[in-house]
């Protein structure tokens, strides 16, 4: 089946206002003062197809995470499209998600780390396809040998073998579970009722989506990881935490999920057939 080709021009903008499609950045940082300003800048250095907001969730930095963050509010190029959130102590990467998906005020949200290796110029191709209409749910990702440079075998390698072992336990087909940028409806997020509060926010998130019925579509991104020496906070200890949570979330009862009201996803049938609409609503899976 051939790929579908999603516009991107100008007119999305009205598009994305009819459609009501707004996008709210979400970056939790701790300890993070060597890439944090380029991160943000790199983020308002993009033009959106859509009204976009940036809200930075600072979980108890102890370097000059704030000091950097004060000068951002302070910077009349981005004060106005910036939110920051401080956590008095550290409480982990999903809780401070947790926190900053309660100041969303954007129809979809996507998490992006301040460490550089994704690059924010790839989340129009994210917002794209739902705009044209093809999906709600869309995902980041990494291919290697495609724009990506992975740090080590055991990292690849690593991230494969738990996008296999989700694959099997719910029945889907993702090339990258665990890729930083994912592109989901707010309320929706709001409403899988997230408890992790590490590292394994991540796999929850998408365990939760794939247990609902919900298959993302998948665009390819850039990714340079880096390194352990470099700052890469991730062990194989979260390798096995995110198999445990994967496993624990598929045998709970199928939580409910707050449709995306108004919204019709464009299927495309075999090669040459034209498209058919369908309503994007979850579906039962096992």
């Amino acid at each position: 089946m051939n790929q579908p080709s999603f516009p991107h021009n100008r007119a999305q903008i009205g598009s994305a206002t009819r459609r009501g499609v707004s996008l709210s950045i979400l970056m939790p940082v701790f300890n993070e003062e060597r890439t944090l300003k380029s991160a943000i800048e790199r983020v308002f250095a993009v033009h959106y197809p859509c009204r976009m907001e940036l809200i930075v969730v600072d979980d108890g930095s102890t370097d000059r995470t704030a000091e950097i963050l004060d000068a951002q509010r302070s910077d009349a190029r981005t004060s106005k499209d910036i939110v920051v959130v401080t956590h008095p102590s550290n409480r982990g990467k999903g809780a401070a998600i947790r926190t900053g998906l309660d100041y969303a005020a954007g129809s979809h949200l996507v998490i992006l780390d301040a460490d550089l290796e994704y690059l924010p110029s790839d989340i129009p191709s994210l917002i794209a396809p739902v705009l044209a209409g093809y999906s709600d749910h869309v995902f980041g990702a990494r291919v290697r040998g495609v724009n990506a440079c992975f740090p080590s075998f055991r990292f690849a390698i690593g991230g494969r073998a738990t996008t296999l072992f989700a694959n099997v336990l719910y029945d889907a087909c993702l090339t990258d579970m665990h890729t930083c940028l994912k592109l989901i409806p707010t309320e929706q997020l709001r409403s899988l009722t997230l408890t992790e509060g590490g590292f394994g926010l991540d796999t929850e998130v998408t365990a939760r989506l794939l247990r609902c019925g919900i298959r993302p579509l998948e665009v390819p991104v850039s990714y340079h990881g880096r390194s352990v020496s470099e700052g890469k906070k991730i062990t194989w200890r979260d390798g096995v935490a995110c198999l445990a949570v994967m496993a624990r979330v598929r045998v709970q009862h199928r939580p409910e999920i707050t449709p995306v009201a108004g919204r019709i996803a464009i299927v495309g049938a075999a090669q040459g057939d034209p498209p058919r609409r369908v309503l994007h609503l979850p579906r039962a899976v096992g």
